[in-house]
């Protein structure tokens, strides 16, 4: 079972990693880690994510 979808999500709405980089004040590498599932976000930032998303 999936549990990550940051990466179907963004593809969904039409928007970038980029975007949500800078949304989330990090660096790309950071965010595409999340969406490609390399490095698991804490929760702090899984709660930023889905206010933002």
């Amino acid at each position: 079972m999936k549990l990550n979808r940051i990466k179907a999500v963004l593809s969904d709405k039409g928007i970038s990693q980029t975007w949500l980089a800078k949304q989330l004040d990090k660096i790309f590498s950071m965010v595409n880690a999340y969406a490609c599932n390399r490095n698991q976000s804490n929760l702090e930032a899984l709660q930023q994510i889905a206010e933002i998303l």
